[in-house]
């Protein structure tokens, strides 16, 4: 038996979009996974920069530290 992965299921692009009739929960759940992969990804970025401020704070710190001591970093 061959199986042909290239057939096309549906005949119209608003077949494809209604997905027999499952559309709504079909694309509503694509949406929302979209949706919340970007908002982590917003949420991530902004942490990794709030850390990296913070690293940057903590060397100029230590700096002023070794500068206070006498010693070179």
């Amino acid at each position: 038996m061959e199986l042909n992965v290239y057939t096309v299921h549906w005949s119209t692009w608003g077949d494809f979009f209604a997905m027999g009739g499952y559309g709504f929960y079909v694309w509503g759940s694509f949406l929302a996974c979209a949706l919340l992969l970007l908002i982590e990804s917003v949420q991530a970025h902004r942490a990794w920069l709030e850390e990296l401020e913070s690293l940057e704070q903590a060397y100029e710190l230590d700096e002023g530290l070794a500068k206070l001591k006498g010693e070179k970093s």
